[in-house]
């Protein structure tokens, strides 16, 4: 295998399908010891699309916050210019990205060891954005998830939607990064940031590292109305998801009316009964405990029973999270001071990579 693999790292394999199949080396491991890592850097991005819920918090952020102890350069940031591929009210839009950074801040998101700025603050993106773009073909985009997705959803798509993953793999290139947090289905997306920098390196010069993706171990939390779908913002039912800021007494109504089954024994069988699947997935997690732990510790009860007691240790692991959320809305002032200073740091970062590119491309 031409990929050296350090004893210390699991890896595992994963082949993805994309016109013909590629092998992909995906580094699951978590390992104090990537603090030692030379020249290894962290990036991530979140949409400003309103504070995050329980799935949100479970499948990316709570990961995200142990990555500041496991590595020494973190950017994480608040992707505004992705938010604007689909329609939205600027004043709101506002709101939401400072939702957004006193969400991460109240979930763990430390300053002082990580980089949290607002994307749209680093005009470098989307100047990389475009040059990458000019060497990306169509069909290799037409065939991306977000495109194929959202795109048959509306029944046509912008330029913006379409050039999407451009402008993540810009996110993860500009600032040279070797790791990028990602879910499995982003996997593709990861992969086209992997040929642009293969692509702009044979074309141009050795310039960018390609990415590797840290995916996480956490099961996706599932809809609590419908435990076959992904739990999420726009959801139009109001019971289907578990907001960060939700009260003690919100949390409890939405599982007390989860979606579950006629058995009243708790198992874990995702797929015969997802439902009840979903509520011990997000006990375990919540609680730092395996499902078969769970699973154990609830023998003997009835899911009735057993919601109260998801519900119990689902307000506690959000408790200071919502009263430190609430804290900090309350200070629009420090949010943006915190923002500034990050996007500061940003470009301290992103400027002299764009000053080599410019000068590979002949703009300088």
């Amino acid at each position: 295998m031409a990929h050296s693999i350090t004893r210390n790292a699991k890896c595992l394999l994963y082949i993805i399908q994309n016109n013909a199949v590629r092998r992909r080396l995906v580094c699951t491991a978590r390992t104090t010891e990537n603090k030692g890592l030379t020249g290894a850097r962290v990036f991530s991005g979140i949409q400003p699309t309103g504070v995050p819920h329980l799935g949100n918090y479970l499948g990316a952020l709570e990961s995200w916050v142990a990555l500041q102890d496991e590595y020494q350069s973190v950017l994480y940031s608040v992707v505004d210019l992705h938010a604007i591929t689909q329609p939205q009210d600027p004043q709101l839009l506002r709101d939401n990205i400072l939702d957004m950074a006193a969400s991460l801040l109240a979930c763990g998101i430390d300053p002082a060891r990580s980089v949290l700025f607002q994307q749209s603050v680093v005009w470098e993106h989307a100047e990389l954005c475009w040059i990458l773009g000019c060497l990306t073909s169509m069909p290799r985009l037409r065939h991306l998830p977000q495109w194929k997705m959202k795109s048959k959803q509306k029944n046509e798509g912008s330029v913006g939607l379409y050039t999407y993953p451009v402008l993540q793999a810009a996110d993860i290139l500009l600032y040279k990064s070797t790791h990028v947090p990602v879910g499995e289905d982003q996997l593709q997306h990861l992969e086209l940031a992997q040929d642009l920098a293969r692509t702009f390196n044979t074309r141009y010069g050795e310039v960018f590292p390609e990415p590797r993706a840290l995916l996480s171990t956490t099961r996706k939390v599932k809809s609590l109305r419908d435990p076959s779908s992904k739990m999420s913002k726009s959801d139009p039912q109001k019971l289907a998801t578990i907001f960060l800021t939700d009260s003690p007494d919100d949390i409890v109504l939405k599982i007390r009316r989860a979606v579950t089954d006629f058995t009243s024994e708790v198992t874990f069988d995702p797929e015969n009964r997802p439902g009840v699947a979903n509520l011990v997935s997000m006990h375990a997690a919540v609680t730092g405990r395996t499902v078969e732990d769970v699973v154990g510790w609830a023998a003997g009860m009835d899911t009735g029973g057993y919601k109260s007691v998801v519900a119990e240790a689902v307000v506690e692991r959000l408790r200071p999270i919502r009263t430190e959320i609430q804290r900090l809305r309350a200070d629009r002032a420090h949010l943006h001071r915190l923002l500034d200073q990050g996007a500061a740091k940003a470009r301290d970062l992103a400027i002299p990579v764009m000053e080599e590119v410019r000068k590979r491309v002949g703009f300088s």
